[in-house]
């Protein structure tokens, strides 16, 4: 494997747009540090008068740009190599600076709360430019009942920095010192297990591959369970804190809170799996019987069921693909994916220390920026076009909204990433060359609903289970923990899958537990992308004009409304429902390919 400084330039992210050198990013560091004593002009006088108030939401907003583009620039310059010091360095000071920011700043949501209801309606009222921040009063006003004491409020920001302990170490430890072991490729050559590689040897046609490298990764997991264990616990502990000093009934409801989500649309999603279960089990029965195998192992729920597995595509293939796919969207949004493309928005391939998996991120004022491991395979293909869809929703929402507005909340985020799938499958579906292409795509498409819709909802089970244990005092331990997940695998997969007990130790590698409650908007971002996709390919009267205005929206308004505009409403299990019909119409186009 490439070490980072092996990279051609062409593949790698132009960072230097964000920030041109590290030299302008300890410039701007002593420009924010010393800039965030200003907040203490503002204490105990919000409300003073409206132009008071006014100022200092501007000077909040300020700041918080300066803090939000050091924060992104540093994290993604150690993503690049994550055992580079350097990199470490700047992140951790940026990420203190940003708590230092939050303390100092914590006085500001309690003093607005502690308003007369008719003072800070006047203010509302004034042409000094507030008015600019009325939903964002709005939201805090809703959140009155959570907010604290001035004090309680700054001791709270005083411990974020300290409570980062569990996430950090599971970052060091999954991406900077983890090491799994080698084993043998096809031609006889040692083949060192990654991050990167992993899916790869698992779509590998040799099942003696894909059992080797199953159960040399989970090894290693297995190895550190008990420490993996402890971080994820401190981790639900520290949310479970946290909702309860701000007065919340559970850590999912904090979280919920944040995103502006009703807690039934969680628990909408999940119980419309549960229902669509026997759906899944027809699928890893229908699995077995074309792979032939006596027994389905979890090893083999990636290998394509049907040829064409070995099908690498280069990265200029992929761009490609991914442009034709996407044509249903407008010349406007090609001409975005080509901006992408051609200015290095993109890090293109693995190299050694570099983050595993991808994501797209960025900051207010620069284009935004995706982190690939690419490979070559068809799954790359689809990550690319997941990830500019993320990017290309960025470049909207912050093109027309300003900064205060521009961040869309994480349950709007992975919709226009998956209905870049959703649109990308349809058109390699209608372009397969005969039956055998076809099966080939389909079960590419099946595995996304597994993989995302099942998957992710398995993963907000199993999560929400800890959380509500970890509530009531029970013990996280590594044993509690593998018995929970290898449940909910039997449960998901049904009587024709093999669970392998090297699958309980699966929930150690999930970065996204780290982030309480996040997975369970894959399910539900999939669900609402299956629906905005039908309508843009049925060419169905002004579903590309709502979906525009939905990418234009950020957090101009609540998520489940946002959706409203592309005709889909999250807060039933209709999109769901009927996401899981389409996924039962795949498996029989499949079953009459084969």
């Amino acid at each position: 494997m490439k070490k980072r400084f092996e990279a051609e330039e062409k593949d790698t992210w132009k960072l230097e747009d964000m920030i041109e050198s590290n030299e302008a990013w300890e410039a701007l560091f002593e420009e924010a540090s010393g800039e965030i004593g200003k907040y203490e002009t503002f204490q105990g006088h919000l409300s003073d008068s409206a132009d008071m108030l006014c100022r200092c939401l501007k000077f909040d907003d300020d700041s918080e740009r300066k803090i939000e583009r050091l924060y992104v620039y540093a994290r993604m310059r150690s993503d690049e190599d994550t055992a580079e010091q350097k990199y470490q360095d700047m992140f951790a000071r940026a990420q203190s600076l940003s708590f230092q920011a939050a303390e100092r700043s914590s006085f500001i949501v309690p003093e607005i709360l502690s308003m007369p209801d008719e003072l800070l309606a006047e203010y509302r009222r004034s042409d000094n430019g507030i008015r600019h921040f009325d939903r964002a009063l709005e939201i805090l006003l809703e959140k009155k009942e959570h907010t604290l004491s001035g004090d309680m409020e700054m001791l709270l920001a005083q411990s974020y920095d300290a409570t980062q302990g569990a996430s950090q170490i599971f970052n060091m430890f999954n991406n900077a010192d983890v090491k799994f072991p080698s084993i043998t490729g096809e031609n006889g050559e040692a083949v060192a297990i990654t991050h990167g590689n992993y899916i790869s040897l698992m779509e590998n046609q040799d099942r003696r591959i894909r059992r080797d490298a199953f159960e040399g990764l989970y090894s290693v997991y297995r190895q550190f369970s008990n420490t993996l264990a402890a971080a994820f616990s401190a981790n639900v502990k520290q949310a479970v804190f946290y909702a309860k000093a701000k007065k919340y009934a559970s850590s999912r409801q904090y979280y919920l809170a944040e995103n502006e989500v009703p807690e039934e649309v969680y628990d909408n999603l999940v119980k419309a799996v549960r229902s669509h279960l026997p759906k899944l089990h027809r699928y890893t029965a229908l699995r077995k019987k074309v792979l032939g195998v006596e027994e389905l192992h979890m090893y083999d729920l990636y290998v394509p069921m049907v040829g064409e597995a070995d099908r690498h595509y280069t990265f200029e293939e992929a761009k490609a693909i991914v442009k034709e796919g996407l044509a249903p969207l407008g010349e406007e949004y090609a001409s975005l994916l080509e901006e992408g493309f051609a200015n290095r928005w993109i890090d293109v391939y693995e190299n050694e220390g570099k983050r595993s998996g991808a994501y797209s991120w960025g900051t207010y004022g620069c284009h935004p920026y995706v982190l690939l491991n690419f490979h070559g395979t068809l799954n790359d293909v689809f990550t690319l076009a997941h990830e500019m869809g993320h990017s290309i929703h960025t470049w909207y929402s912050d093109r027309n909204q300003p900064f205060t507005y521009a961040g869309y909340k994480i349950f709007v985020a992975e919709v226009a990433s998956t209905c870049n799938e959703a649109l990308l499958i349809r058109c390699l579906l209608k372009k397969a060359k005969d039956k055998k292409e076809k099966a080939y795509l389909l079960n590419h498409f099946l595995e996304s609903f597994r993989g995302t819709l099942f998957r992710q909802t398995m993963f907000a089970e199993f999560e929400q289970e800890a959380h509500l244990a970890g509530a009531a005092g029970e013990s996280l331990t590594a044993q509690s923990l593998c018995g929970k997940y290898h449940r909910l695998n039997e449960d998901y997969f049904g009587p024709e899958m093999t669970v392998d007990p090297q699958i309980d130790y699966e929930w150690e590698r999930i970065p996204h537990f780290y982030t309480p409650f996040y997975v369970y908007q894959y399910a539900t971002g999939f669900s609402a992308a299956i629906a905005i996709s039908s309508r843009i390919m049925r060419g169905e009267e002004g579903a590309l004009e709502g979906y525009k205005k939905f990418l234009s929206g950020g957090c101009s308004m609540k998520p489940v409304e946002l959706l409203k505009l592309c005709g889909v409403d999250m807060s039933s299990s209709r999109p769901v429902d009927e996401a899981l019909a389409f996924f039962e119409e795949l498996l029989d186009e499949f079953e009459a390919c084969m």
